[in-house]
């Protein structure tokens, strides 16, 4: 697992782990960051974040967001 994934809540941390790629609803259409994957910051639309890990695929839906790509870190704060 190449990417550190954090996505936060105003309640509280969601998801603190390491992934493959992670899958993000942009509000320009979904987008994928994989590992050395260009800087970036971008708001988030409603729907899913989809991640792998080791344990396979899951997912947490949201309603709105932000996230920050930099340095095989994702970092998404969001509403749910």
């Amino acid at each position: 697992m190449d990417i550190s994934l954090k996505i936060v809540s105003p309640m509280e941390t969601l998801i603190d782990t390491k992934v493959s790629i992670v899958t993000l609803p942009g509000r320009k259409g979904a987008f994928q960051v994989l590992k050395d994957h260009a800087p970036l910051l971008s708001s988030l639309s409603k729907g899913s974040i989809v991640y792998v890990d080791a344990e396979g695929e899951h997912s947490v839906d949201i309603l709105s967001g932000f996230v920050k790509v930099l340095d095989n870190e994702v970092f998404a704060a969001v509403e749910q």
